[in-house]
């Protein structure tokens, strides 16, 4: 009973070095003949309903009659806006860069924005193809446009561009980008026009590629998700060789890394299936949503409606975006506690003091606040236990070639002096799951990228490390530097393991006080806001412990 602190101790090192992993989805009415007018038209001026097929009054007989591919060849296009620029290349109509305004790519000022498209991505994102490959050339396709510009400047409201292409037996391709303002959603429609004389029919395919995980042991999921029947589905990267498909309801499906995302939001989610692929050699990860196929008639005309979202992991965007989209924001099994510690956190920021470290601090006293009772019961307990040390320490001695005996003359200790050595435990055990989910929500939040706190610390997310030295430091990865919050964190946990009653057998005794020591190489490359909250929760510790011992004996 009296080893259940060294238990504990090694229950949580092992938790914080493995458990992540685990703690870590009528018929229309006949329209006149397709012009070459009608098919540029706006998407102000045209309402066609999503996979709707529309046949035109009479079909097109000779291939050779079909109207030409309408717009000039534009090279690139770039749409700037509020909140970002991106940039659509003739070839394949793809979105190729994706630039945000208000995020840079490190904490240096003169950083450049952050660039959501990976440079190994060559194809860019939003890419049409068809299952069965009916159309072999469409992924080298050269799109055209009618709009007459290389760049567009949205700042008061949305406007829509569309793109085309025409394979040579007579199938038009038309791409329709909606660009908002206000929003990282993309709306993107596909109208398929069957000029030809025969039936076409096929699975329209829609792609998002970028690069896959840059480092494996992430305590936040970055792969394939998708949001499927109600439910997060996280596949890992490991396992793509097994799981390539996924099927069912699917309300939209991505690529999530740390702090962003991209994802396919079809506007009227249905049973459908996302098809899953990771190139090692290129470290890129794609996921293709498919449309169940419907056969298009000669002359006939067909509608997919779907979004891009390629943006950030923020709660509250995501919200506004709909869809589910806020599900992308996932904590691992203490979810439930995790997403009111950061609506908490983002409150204490946004309304009281414009700080990440502040808010981190008041959440950890507001938190210790809680738990005050539970904590000063154990620490009760644990000056109960350092007053009986002398006892217990003369029982060894005398009983220890009688280990049996000298186990029940160290229980009659406890039942004659009213000690429960557990109970300096289980209170500990009742706070873990908030110091789990407090834990991964300060590692995932997107709010603490790149967020000061006060000197060296400039950003929350990364090491803290003083100074920048230009050789390799054993265990600590780059920048290299001192991890001074680190170490003071380490001291802090030495000091309070001092304050604590020593297990009698000296072995464990000196288990416990290298425990300090394997926490602090732990924490070295952990982001500075987890060993801020750790710091924090340690000095809490010690003055209630100092105050209750103090008290107590």
């Amino acid at each position: 009973m009296e080893q259940g602190r060294l238990f504990l101790a090694i229950v949580l090192s092992f938790l914080v070095f493995v458990g992540w992993e685990f703690l870590f989805v009528d018929k229309q009415k006949v329209p006149p003949p397709v012009s070459q007018e009608e098919i540029v038209e706006s998407a102000e001026s045209q309402t066609t309903d999503s996979d709707v097929i529309v046949p035109v009054e009479k079909p097109v007989q000779d291939p050779s009659e079909r109207i030409a591919t309408p717009g000039n060849f534009f090279g690139s296009l770039t749409i700037s806006t509020p909140l970002y620029q991106a940039k659509i290349s003739e070839k394949g109509a793809a979105i190729v860069s994706f630039v945000l305004n208000d995020y840079r790519e490190t904490v240096d000022k003169n950083s450049p924005n952050k660039e959501l498209i990976s440079e190994n991505n060559k194809s860019g994102m939003g890419l049409l193809n068809f299952s069965n490959k009916a159309l072999p050339k469409i992924s080298d396709a050269v799109f055209t446009t009618a709009f007459s510009e290389n760049s567009l400047d949205l700042r008061n409201t949305p406007q829509s561009i569309s793109f085309f292409w025409q394979s040579a037996d007579g199938i038009l391709v038309e791409k329709r980008f909606t660009f908002y303002p206000d929003s990282y959603e993309v709306k993107m429609d596909v109208l398929l026009t069957n000029t030809s004389t025969r039936p076409f029919e096929e699975d329209l395919t829609v792609s998002m590629v970028n690069a896959g995980p840059k480092d494996t042991r992430q305590f936040s999921f970055e792969g394939p998700f998708a949001f499927v029947d109600n439910k997060l589905e996280e596949i890992k990267v490991k396992d793509l060789d097994e799981i390539n498909s996924i099927s069912g309801n699917i309300n939209w499906a991505g690529l999530s890394e740390q702090y962003f995302m991209s994802a396919i939001i079809p506007e009227a989610p249905s049973s459908s299936t996302i098809r899953l692929n990771f190139d090692e050699k290129q470290n890129l990860l794609e996921v293709t949503y498919v449309y169940p196929g419907k056969t298009l008639q000669p002359g006939a005309r067909q509608q997919f409606e779907h979004s891009l979202y390629i943006g950030p992991k923020q709660i509250s965007i995501l919200e506004a975006t709909g869809s589910h989209l806020e599900k992308a924001i996932n904590f691992g099994f203490f979810d439930f506690i995790a997403k009111p510690c950061l609506w908490l956190m983002n409150t204490i920021h946004d309304r009281f003091i414009p700080n990440y470290g502040i808010a981190i601090i008041l959440l950890t006293i507001l938190f210790k606040l809680i738990f005050w009772p539970l904590g000063t019961k154990s620490y009760k307990s644990m000056a109960e236990m350092k007053r009986l040390q002398p006892l217990m320490t003369e029982i060894r001695q005398k009983y220890k070639d009688d280990k049996k005996k000298m186990n029940e003359e160290v229980m009659g200790l406890y039942k004659t002096y009213k000690v429960n050595p557990m109970s300096g435990c289980l209170p500990m055990l009742v706070q873990i799951p908030v110091f789990f989910a407090f834990y991964r929500m300060l590692y995932g939040s997107i709010e603490l990228r790149h967020a000061p706190f006060f000197g060296w610390i400039n950003d929350l997310s990364a090491p803290d490390r003083l100074f920048s030295f230009d050789f390799t430091i054993p265990l600590m990865a780059p920048p290299y530097g001192i991890p001074v919050l680190t170490i003071i964190m380490g001291a802090t946990m030495f000091l309070q393991q001092k304050l604590s009653p020593p297990p009698g057998d000296p072995a464990q005794a000196k288990i416990m006080m290298m425990l300090p020591l394997i926490f602090t190489f732990i924490f070295i490359n952990f982001p500075a806001g987890l060993v801020l909250y750790w710091l924090v929760n340690n000095v809490l510790s010690i003055s209630q412990q100092y105050y209750i011992t103090q008290k107590t004996l």
